[in-house]
């Protein structure tokens, strides 16, 4: 990996820990932030991983960054001067002032890029090494379904704030704004998609439920 991309990973899983952690700090919990950092790292890297793994075997490989805005609308002049970080700015303020109660842990994007023999020896001589909608989605969608069974296996071995902390993350990436994973899933495919979404809505209402009772 790029020293940008470990840069932007490591500030993902600070952010992460922010935004789970904020709530432990304002009750004054403070025994509970070392766990907090623990289960970030693990939800950020288990999903990096994977989507990089399965690159790998669509001959591509996926890069991470801090999620940035520059458009903001649909016609050419509609764009921020330069790029916004919105997972730092936007995980940071809501956190802040709603005394962690709001949790918004949308912080990292990623980008894929087909490598120089992916044509030669996926599609043939005369094909194409772009990548396509369907296979960004692919990659996409293995990083939200990683994310589903580390929620589900926190949950079997009893850590249900690592459980809710994946899921959370898992449904907030799959809102298809800017380039969010649920972005390009939606892109890739629809029908995925919509399954993913709703799954990660039961997955954090029931989290929800977990944390309130």
């Amino acid at each position: 990996m790029k020293k940008e991309e470990v840069g932007s990973i490591l500030i993902g899983i600070l952010m992460l820990f922010v935004v789970f952690s904020l709530g432990f700090v304002f009750n004054g919990d403070m025994g509970k932030l070392g766990e907090v950092f623990i289960f970030s790292a693990i939800v950020i890297l288990v999903s990096i991983f994977v989507k990089k793994a399965i690159a790998y075997t669509l001959d591509s490989r996926v890069e991470h960054r801090i999620w940035n805005v520059y458009w903001f609308g649909f016609k050419s002049n509609y764009h921020f001067k330069n790029e916004i970080p919105f997972g730092i700015i936007l995980p940071l303020l809501l956190s802040v002032f709603s005394l962690g109660i709001f949790k918004f842990p949308m912080v990292l994007s990623y980008e894929s890029r087909a490598l120089k023999h992916r044509a030669a020896k996926r599609y043939g001589f005369y094909s194409f090494t772009e990548m396509t909608d369907w296979d960004n989605g692919l990659i996409g969608a293995a990083g939200i379904i990683s994310l589903l069974v580390v929620s589900i296996a926190g949950y079997i071995m009893g850590y249900e704030y690592l459980s809710t902390m994946a899921a959370y993350y898992a449904l907030f990436n799959m809102i298809p704004v800017s380039t969010l994973d649920g972005t390009q899933i939606f892109f890739g495919s629809r029908i995925i998609w919509s399954v993913l979404a709703f799954i990660c809505l039961i997955f954090a209402l029931y989290a929800f439920m977990l944390a309130a009772f």
